[in-house]
């Protein structure tokens, strides 16, 4: 082999050489750079799986938010129609109460709320008033119940009052008592007969 052959011979050997390191290290590079672009894919899936998980729950909560605000809106709004509601009722209920007293059976029954009073003091001794607006009926009351009848300066509307001081009694079968005790009592119930 010639001295030519020969350094091309080893040109040719060491150029090859060369080029298997070459790629070899092109190889390890880019794997190197394929597993970095790997890593980092993951990382920033990791992290918008992260924001998207983070986004979702704050969006829930800002959902659960208004939900809250407008239920309370909707209690405070049907709160606000039943009091007027109940307020209307109450004013009818009144209206037929003030009905009821110009009839004879308002007259009867006085004389047996009065009775009964008499019957529950068993002697002891009781005043027994009546509302102001039934003073023109007092005479006639007296006369059917055998007893002393006060008005009283307080206007409750119709009923009588009667009070046992000895025993600390206070019977009020007054329609204002009557009528605001039903009003405190009275509640609207659902659909499904719950408050």
């Amino acid at each position: 082999m010639t001295l030519e052959e020969k350094i091309a011979h080893l040109q040719s050997t060491s150029m090859e050489e060369a080029r298997a390191e070459g790629n070899a290290i092109i190889d390890t590079y880019r794997e190197a750079l394929e597993k970095v672009l790997q890593d980092h894919k993951e990382e920033a899936l990791r992290q918008s799986e992260t924001r998207i998980k983070a986004e979702t729950v704050s969006a829930k909560q800002q959902l659960n938010q208004a939900m809250a605000k407008s239920q309370l809106e909707l209690k405070r709004r049907q709160g606000k129609i039943q009091l007027e509601l109940k307020d209307k009722i109450f004013d009818e209920a009144n209206d037929l109460v003030k009905e009821f007293m110009k009839t004879e059976a308002y007259e009867d029954y006085l004389v047996k709320c009065i009775k009964k009073a008499i019957t529950f003091a068993a002697g002891d001794p009781m005043v027994i008033y009546i509302n102001p607006s039934d003073d023109l009926r007092r005479s006639e009351l007296e006369d059917a119940c055998g007893m002393r009848l006060t008005v009283s300066a307080e206007d409750f509307i119709g009923g009588i009052r009667a009070v046992i001081r000895s025993r600390n009694i206070l019977i009020d079968n007054s329609f204002k008592t009557s009528l605001r005790n039903e009003y405190d009592k009275f509640i609207f119930l659902g659909g499904d007969g719950i408050a």
